[in-house]
């Protein structure tokens, strides 16, 4: 698709179709969100379906998760006109952080951190990934929100898969996606 085309009717999800499919193996993620986030339409529209569920919630501040969780985080942020926090992979950050193992989609064991001074009991915190796929890295930064003190007012995501992970997430907290029900198998099958 076209960088620059916007069709006449946007539907839901249209801005799906900017995502290119991973040529590299096994190692990287099925789709790549990168062409959405350059075109100006589809990521407003994109940003515009995932925070519409969360239209008067309180939120106190949107948290992305690493790497590529802070573009949607940041953007999410920045419409909500609320502060942005970065959760990181283990090592990245030069203050006191609390640390949570977790496994990610390729199975790999990692470690995620969060600064200790940025989350106080009872702030709620939206939580924004480019995908949940397995649900092991959202719920690294759910424990690390909660164990804090902290509150999770949703997660948002490009596509949360109907994987176990994914239904542990979707039946405990208020959850917003961009994919549409009818593409849904499409992207849980990966094809």
């Amino acid at each position: 698709m076209d960088l620059c085309h916007v069709p006449a009717a946007r539907e839901k999800g249209w801005y799906l179709a900017l995502m290119a499919p991973n040529i590299k193996g096994p190692n990287y993620a099925w789709l790549d969100p990168s062409r959405l986030y350059c075109h100006p339409q589809g990521l407003q529209d994109c940003l515009a379906d995932l925070l519409q569920p969360f239209q008067g919630d309180p939120i106190d501040m949107v948290a992305g998760i690493d790497a590529m969780g802070f573009i949607l985080g940041a953007a999410a942020a920045a419409v909500l006109q609320k502060g942005f926090l970065a959760i990181r992979k283990a090592g990245h950050l030069c203050v006191q952080t609390l640390a949570q193992p977790y496994t990610d989609y390729s199975g790999r064991e990692k470690v995620m951190e969060v600064r200790t001074d940025a989350i106080s009991a009872g702030l709620r915190i939206l939580l924004v990934d480019q995908w949940v796929e397995t649900g092991g890295t959202m719920r690294a930064a759910i424990e690390l929100v909660e164990r804090l003190g902290g509150v999770v007012a949703g997660v948002a995501a490009i596509c949360i898969e109907d994987s176990e992970g994914g239904r542990w997430i979707r039946e405990r907290y208020k959850c917003s996606h961009c994919v549409p029900p009818r593409l849904q198998p499409r992207f849980d099958h990966h094809q």
